[in-house]
């Protein structure tokens, strides 16, 4: 064989006397010119990994036979060919050549793997880390989506998108740009990124945004976060806060109540922070405040009508009309009841009558009143209650310093716990009177003002302190039941009622150890007063100096002086004269007759 194959055949170099034809020489030289792969050359050619030049020669149901000038030739999946229009005899392809020899002596050829070397290949001639490409998402994996940008690329959850991502399945198919993040030379693979792509379009339309949005625009926004103070929306570029006071003129607990996600929403631009990127938004702004009239159309006195919105433990709201609530306090609900919790009297969507009490147009507030409505009690409370007048009344509430009352329907009293007795010392209502007796009192003054009367009980009967020394006079024995025992002594309550103390000292003309070895509870004693003091109610009682003055006689006997012995004979003395004389006179009487 010539070294040179590609050398061109001469005259000169054929011999002259051989014998041939044109045509054969021809032939010849055709052959003479053709390359000739030496054993080398073909050796490379099977290096596997290689990618190969080959001819599709057949087609099966399964696979395509391809020739690509070995020994043998090769199978290929269909299923391999990423374009079907490919797949046609005599057309020429390029497959990677995976082995040189399978089980059964035939080479394995890979057409999807040949695809991927040369997107590989691609990729790294034209792209590299930070370039934009365009790619179309093929499928889901495990942690994100698989992207084709020429070859499959990897894009992570994170970097899909820059808002909460719900589907991932709404991706599958569709064609976006990408930011080519990283590119692993060693593992063959490219990670890219959509996210970052839609932050710097953020970016670049939030400063053009600024640059030109100004006060009192409207302006398109689409709802993208909810939260307890207000709505954020997506301004295309730039987020607004729309906060929950300026979303409706009437009051709302939620900004849920009015919008949802996603939601499109027109807003007015009420402030802008070209520094610090913030704007701020308005909806109830687009139209007109119903404020603004509010002391003209509702002066105090105005009877409304309204629905019940809202209960609260302090009042109700009512909408007397579109944007505008007032409150009823419990306080303003009824002149009868003392209400505690609204739901006694109203209920949500009760269609109710109320009165204007007071505008705060600044503040946004209606004090409104459902009381005002019926006559109030308390108007003629002067004329029907009288001070001194005489009532008849229901106890109601007991407490610590007395007894409130109920005159009728919403006119109560209180009857002081000084007010309760002359004589006794009450320590609390109780112990005279239960809730829900009845009761005979006297006016004793009247405050319409602040809604309060005071009666009493003890000014129905006189005060016996005021003539207690008239009818107990110090001196005086008196006669009562102990009614307690104390350590210093023991009360007395007296036939008018009236309570005396006999002190431990007063008690008994003899030692003793303790109160209960002289009287008991309950026992009926005679004793002595001895002090009054009419100011503060007390008397002071004695039963020694009773039983002093009662045994005078016997100590006088016990204990006899020369000078009281004397008298006491001539006492006797003069007794057994008069009898003598008495008798002498009966005889003489006789004499005569």
């Amino acid at each position: 064989m010539a070294k040179n194959p590609n050398r061109a055949l001469k005259e000169s170099n054929i011999l002259d006397d051989v014998q041939f034809l044109e045509k054969d020489a021809e032939l010849f030289k055709n052959l003479l010119s053709q390359q000739i792969s030496t054993p080398q050359e073909e050796h490379a050619t099977m290096i596997p990994g290689s990618i190969l030049k080959g001819r599709i020669v057949e087609i099966t149901k399964d696979h395509v036979v391809v020739d690509v000038g070995l020994k043998s030739e090769g199978l290929v999946p269909i299923n391999e060919f990423s374009d079907p229009g490919e797949i046609r005899l005599d057309a020429e392809i390029e497959v990677l050549l995976d082995r040189a020899e399978d089980d059964n002596g035939q080479i394995v050829l890979s057409r999807e793997k040949a695809e991927r070397l040369r997107q590989w290949e691609h990729i790294l001639e034209r792209c590299e880390e930070g370039s934009i490409v365009k790619g179309r998402v093929t499928r889901k994996v495990k942690g994100g989506l698989m992207v084709d940008i020429g070859m499959e690329a990897f894009l992570p959850g994170s970097q899909i998108d820059n808002k909460r991502i719900k589907n991932l399945d709404d991706y599958i198919g569709k064609t976006y740009e990408f930011k080519i993040l990283k590119i692993n030379i060693e593992r063959k693979n490219v990670v890219v990124s959509r996210r970052e792509l839609l932050e710097a379009e953020r970016v670049s339309k939030k400063a053009e945004l600024l640059e030109n949005i100004k006060t009192g625009d409207i302006r398109e926004g689409v709802v993208k976060n909810i939260t307890d103070f207000g709505v954020f929306l997506d301004l295309d570029g730039i987020d607004g806060l729309l906060h929950i006071t300026d979303m409706t003129w009437k009051r709302v607990k939620h900004p849920s109540e009015m919008v949802q996600l996603g939601q499109k929403i027109e807003v007015m631009i009420l402030s802008v922070d070209k520094d610090k990127g913030r704007v701020a938004l308005g909806l109830k702004q687009k139209g007109p405040n119903p404020w603004d009239q509010i002391e003209q159309k509702y002066p105090p006195g105005t009877r409304v009508k309204g629905k019940i919105v809202n209960l609260l433990p302090y009042g109700a709201f009512i909408e007397i009309e579109p944007g505008i609530e007032g409150l009823i306090h419990v306080s303003e609900m009824s002149w009868v009841k003392n209400v505690t919790d609204p739901s006694e009297v109203v209920k949500k969507g009760d269609e109710v009558e109320a009165i204007v009490l007071s505008v705060q147009r600044e503040e946004g507030k209606i004090s409104l009143g459902i009381k005002q409505t019926e006559r109030n009690p308390w108007d003629d409370v002067e004329k029907k209650y009288p001070v001194g007048h005489n009532v008849k009344a229901e106890i109601r509430t007991l407490t610590n310093y007395g007894a409130f009352v109920e005159l009728e329907p919403g006119v109560e009293g209180l009857i002081h716990i000084s007010d309760l007795s002359w004589i006794k010392k009450v320590s609390h209502p109780s112990e005279v009177m239960k809730k829900g007796d009845i009761v005979d009192a006297i006016i004793l003054s009247v405050d319409k003002e602040s809604k309060k009367i005071t009666l009493g009980v003890k000014q129905l009967s006189s005060n016996p302190w005021e003539s207690i020394e008239k009818t107990m006079p110090i001196g005086s024995l008196v006669q009562g039941k102990v009614s307690k025992i104390t350590a210093f002594g023991a009360f007395v309550e007296l036939d008018n009622g009236i309570e005396g103390l006999i002190h431990v000292t007063e008690l008994s003309d003899q030692p003793f150890g303790k109160v209960e070895d002289v009287v008991a509870k309950g026992d009926e004693v005679t004793s002595k007063v001895i002090k009054i003091d009419r100011e503060h109610k007390k008397i002071a009682l004695s039963i020694k100096e009773y039983l002093i003055d009662k045994n005078q006689v016997n100590r006088d006997d016990i204990v006899v002086t020369s000078g009281k012995k004397k008298k006491k004979e001539d006492q006797d003395k003069k007794k057994g004269d008069q009898e003598t004389n008495g008798q002498d006179e009966n005889d003489d009487h006789e004499t005569e007759q």
